[in-house]
């Protein structure tokens, strides 16, 4: 009995040990301890030290002179790369034509008898409305630029991405080669490979086309893959065994079966072109996203915000009829050819009687000029709200406070920590959530900013997306649980979310501007409000898909609303929460590196005088890092399938 007594403290003092977190921290103190000795006496401590670095100025700035001295010359450029960039300007140019030959009230008729067609007459009127609206705020031309550009790059990337997804979708193996290509091709910032795009094709229509499709036929890719790879076994089977080809299966029964993940991939690419609208203006895309760009840039936020709201409107009524399109895809009757034949009918009468009474072009009298008077308000807001509120300061102090009290401290405390410390804590964060090959990840991808020798600078970013992911959550899940708990809340701020997730990253800029100015706390304001709706979505869905037999236990045993809250929705909400973690993490890195236009700084300003001074060096490392630093961030927040299930 003596030796039972005795081993039954020992037995009980390791309990937390028996956690596997516990375990795996142990096991990394335990690394460390050897480590970084070595580590420290070879390297020391401080910054990330300079003989692991690795200079790619030589080699970039070589291929960069390359391409300048032959492009003019080279077979590559003239009968690879000058086809291509000739196809494309013939096909802008063709479908901009069209535009302007059917007319103010062709196109709009058209727009509308689609909207009709596709999702009824509440949603015609909707884009008949938004069309008027273009022309009534002075941008007709610019709008049919913008929809000609959006026309060949939306097209380019559905072929682009339904090839790539059946190729991941028909084999295993293409899958996962793909999948890290479109992981970069989806967290690369924009301005990162702008650069090499506008080597080679020069300032022009071609660059900011290509450009779009790099960005916008990922999803497609994506969704084109997964609705192959989950379409229905039974179904396939029975087609199989009617002795069915590989090809005729694929025509008469996956792609069939996948119709609603192909809508859907549709959907998402032009929300994402539409998005890269005004970043292509950058080089030479012309259009809204030119108009838009040149107010930013001398600060009128009259003039961005005429262009701005067309843009809006163009991606809410796409969003709109692509998603009424993907949701009628179970309807058991097939539409009537002859009604859209009748209905297109009608839109060539209306835009040929328009065109016998030379009224192609927006009647010059029918604009309304709203720069004048939001610049006014914008004004008023500069000397009232900017700084001028009584008490409680303006929204200039609330900027600078934010920067002083939060950006600041915690840039300084990162850049203080030893390089070496940075990367155990985020060994130690991505191993706890996840896995040691999580684990490795996340450190190779941070160790890779270090040798890319901009670890000071990513530090930096790092500081502004942590704030803005710290104020995005708080925010989020507040409003999240807000509207999970009420019917008329989430009903009411619907719209007001589905307007900021179709706005284009740009368009954040034009009010955080009037507001905050120009700095690191605008940067933030801005990746705040483009990811905030997101968080919102999911907390909110998480929420509402929890079980209703488990609260309704909770309520018999007498729990209050905030008990059922805290011990019942949030725990079982925990996968949602956490995706909407990581969906926060990724949208605030995508708008902080924007930031960089409006004084944000660190690997955003890189990346964007990168590209405003044909940089190649300068600009490929810095989107290199944010990559890095987005890989990190997604591992590090993101648990692995395996780890979920168990939390779960």
């Amino acid at each position: 009995m003596a030796t039972v007594t005795a081993s039954a403290p020992r037995l009980a003092l390791p309990g937390v040990l028996r956690h596997r977190a516990a375990h795996k921290l142990l096991l990394l103190a335990l690394a460390a301890a050897v480590l970084v000795p070595l580590a420290d006496a070879h390297w020391s401590s401080g910054s990330w030290p300079g003989a692991l670095t690795v200079d790619l100025s030589g080699p970039l700035g070589r291929a960069n002179d390359w391409i300048i001295d032959n492009r003019d010359s080279h077979p590559l450029f003239l009968y690879f790369f000058g086809y291509i960039s000739n196809a494309v300007v013939l096909s802008v140019r063709a479908v901009y034509l069209v535009l302007l030959a059917a007319g103010w009230a062709g196109v709009t008729a058209f727009g509308a008898v689609v909207a009709w067609r596709v999702a009824g007459v509440r949603l015609a009127v909707g884009t008949g409305v938004a069309f008027l609206v273009c022309g009534l705020l002075g941008m007709w031309v610019p709008t049919m630029q913008t929809l000609a550009l959006m026309v060949v790059a939306v097209l380019t990337s559905v072929v682009v991405g339904a090839l790539l997804g059946l190729a991941g979708g028909l084999s295993a193996r293409a899958d996962r080669a793909l999948r890290p290509v479109l992981d970069t091709m989806q967290v690369l910032p924009a301005f990162a490979y702008l650069l090499p795009v506008v080597l080679v094709f020069g300032i022009g229509v071609p660059a900011a086309v290509l450009a779009t499709v790099v960005y916008a036929a990922p999803p497609m890719a994506r969704l084109t893959a997964l609705g192959l790879r989950d379409a229905d076994p039974e179904v396939l089977e029975a087609v199989e065994s009617l002795g069915a080809t590989g090809r005729q299966r694929l025509l008469t029964a996956r792609l069939p079966l996948a119709r609603k993940q192909l809508l859907l991939g549709l959907n998402q690419t032009i929300m994402m072109a539409l998005s890269m609208a005004v970043i292509a203006s950058v080089i030479g895309a012309g259009g809204l996203g030119d108009r838009v760009y040149q107010a930013l840039a001398s600060v009128d936020v009259g003039a961005a915000l005429a262009a701005g709201i067309p843009i809006v409107l163009l991606a809410v009524v796409l969003d709109r009829v692509t998603a009424a399109a993907g949701e009628q895809t179970d309807e058991p009757t097939a539409p009537d050819p002859r009604r859209w034949l009748y209905a297109l009918g009608a839109t060539v009468v209306v835009a040929v009687a328009v065109r016998l009474a030379g009224a192609l072009d927006w009647p010059s009298g029918w604009t309304l000029d709203i720069a004048e008077p939001v610049n006014r308000v914008v004004d008023w807001m500069t000397a009232h709200l900017y700084s001028g509120v009584p008490y409680l300061g303006g929204t200039a102090d609330w900027a600078g406070h934010f920067t002083t009290w939060v950006l600041d401290p915690v840039r300084d405390g990162l850049q203080w920590l030893p390089w070496w410390s940075v990367l155990l804590i985020v060994a130690a964060l991505a191993w706890v959530i996840g896995t040691w090959r999580t684990a490795l990840t996340a450190v190779l991808a941070m160790a890779a900013i270090g040798v890319l020798g901009v670890w000071k600078p990513s530090l930096d970013t790092l500081s502004q997306v942590l704030a803005a992911v710290a104020v995005t959550l708080v925010l989020g899940f507040a409003t999240g649980i807000a509207a999970a708990r009420s019917d008329r809340f989430e009903r009411a701020l619907r719209p007001v979310l589905d307007v900021c997730q179709t706005m284009p990253q740009f368009v954040y800029l034009i009010p955080v501007v009037a507001l905050f100015g120009v700095g690191r706390a605008p940067a933030v304001a801005a990746a705040v409000v483009y990811a905030l709706p997101a968080v919102v979505r999911i907390t909110t869905q998480g929420l509402r898909q929890v079980d209703p037999a488990a609260l309704e236990s909770a309520r018999s045993l007498g729990a209050t609303s905030t008990q059922q809250l805290r011990q019942i929705q949030l725990p079982l909400a925990r996968p949602a929460l956490l995706l909407a973690v990581n969906q926060g993490v990724v949208l605030v890195l995508a708008v902080v590196i924007i930031g960089g236009l409006v004084g944000g700084g660190a690997l955003g300003y890189d990346a964007v005088f990168g590209l405003a001074q044909g940089d190649l060096a300068t600009g490929l490392v810095a989107g290199a890092a944010i990559v890095c630093l987005g890989l990190m961030l997604d591992r590090v927040t993101q648990p692995t399938e395996r780890r979920t299930r168990k939390g779960a």
